[in-house]
């Protein structure tokens, strides 16, 4: 189900209380959508909240206007703007993503091809071989009419950038827009600028990327591909993750082999023999994706948002409904229908409290209309 119809076009007023709602402290985009599925708009939704905090005992800390006006007009003196989900200029592919974010932040790629992508990850301490042959790949799909979609790390994504300058690349940020990380790859943002590529993110202007806020980008950076290429990785490192998140997704994940002598390919290579598809040129890639079209619905489908009715329960949740509900939970996920059957609660007043504990940061929501307990 989509939050919105396509052909969306936000006024000032509402992009800033949509700001506002997604800048609020525990408000992420599937509680954002639980929001305005609730409560019709942003603007009723912040009104709202106060309210549904209530029995929480917790007073929410909401994004001012003033704090959204500014982020906008900063926003603004970058070259960036803020674009929201079923707007024209929102990425078809990130609609069809697990969370995907309702605001993205974005600057150039007006020209770019957001339909034929493939992202390119790798490791940040690349061999020399590694970068070349990052290199020929990312050359090779742009001359093929692909875009190139990276991190912006150093190593294997500031060469896949490098190569694609001329064909297009998007650089997705883990932190705001104005704090890109590594400092060192300023430079190579302005670059691909310049050339007509795109920056990238869903974080607040202002936002120092934290290690937790990596794999954060890396869904964004799997989400806006058909495939992903993973030319070097470490057994553990957000490569995998991004492989991972790729394929939960649904979209290809490829893998370049390795020296089983070298650290670096021991990831690639574990992802071949799970079932990645080796690859040794560009060819092998657009051979592969040739059928991978964002229009084929049995591949990519909406991702199941929870729906909340916008009429409120006959009876208000009391705190017994809270306490059955509570111990139907645990950190292990498990499905909203199954809570119901469990607790014998109504549809409005289990989604109701689901809403609170979610706002007050003690649940969390996973693909697959799943919850589970947030860890301590």
């Amino acid at each position: 189900m989509s939050l919105v119809a396509p052909g969306l076009v936000l006024t000032r007023s509402q992009r800033t209380a949509w700001l506002r709602l997604i800048r609020t402290e525990n408000v992420g985009p599937v509680t954002f959508r639980q929001l305005l599925n609730r409560f019709g708009s942003a603007e009723a939704a912040i009104e709202a909240l106060p309210g549904l905090l209530k029995r929480t005992g917790k007073a929410p800390r909401i994004t001012t206007q003033m704090q959204a006006e500014d982020e906008l007009a900063g926003l603004e003196r970058y070259g960036a703007k803020l674009v929201a989900t079923g707007e024209a200029d929102y990425p078809d592919l990130l609609n069809y993503i697990p969370a995907s974010p309702p605001l993205v932040t974005m600057a150039g790629g007006e020209n770019l091809d957001w339909a034929r992508t493939v992202g390119m990850v790798g490791a940040r301490n690349a061999s020399s071989a590694g970068i070349k042959m990052t290199r020929m790949l990312a050359l090779d799909l742009g001359e093929r009419g692909y875009t190139v979609v990276s991190g912006l790390a150093r190593g294997i994504d500031t060469a896949a950038h490098r190569a694609s300058l001329n064909t297009g690349t998007i650089a997705v940020l883990a932190g705001g827009f104005d704090k890109i990380y590594p400092d060192e790859n300023i430079p190579l943002a302005h670059d691909i600028l310049d050339n007509g590529g795109a920056l990238l993110t869903e974080m607040p202007l202002g936002w120092e990327p934290r290690a937790r806020d990596f794999p954060r980008r890396n869904r964004l950076v799997s989400g806006l591909s058909l495939g992903i290429v993973v030319v070097e990785a470490a057994k553990r490192s957000g490569s995998l993750i991004t492989a991972r998140l790729a394929l939960e997704q649904n979209r290809d994940v490829f893998a370049v082999p390795g020296s089983p002598l070298d650290p670096r390919a021991e990831g690639g290579n574990a992802l071949i023999q799970q079932g990645a598809k080796l690859i040794t040129n560009a060819q092998d890639i657009i051979d592969s994706l040739g059928s991978a079209d964002p229009a084929r619905n049995a591949l990519f489908d909406p991702d199941w948002e929870p729906n909340f009715s916008q009429t409120e329960p006959a009876e208000a949740p009391t705190d017994s409904d809270k306490s059955r509900l509570l111990s139907s939970l645990s950190t292990t996920p498990v499905e909203v229908d199954e809570i119901i059957r469990q607790t014998g609660l109504s549809v409005s007043s289990a989604q109701l409290l689901l809403l609170e504990l979610d706002l007050a940061g003690e649940i969390e929501w996973s693909s697959g209309q799943l919850v589970a307990l947030r860890y301590k």
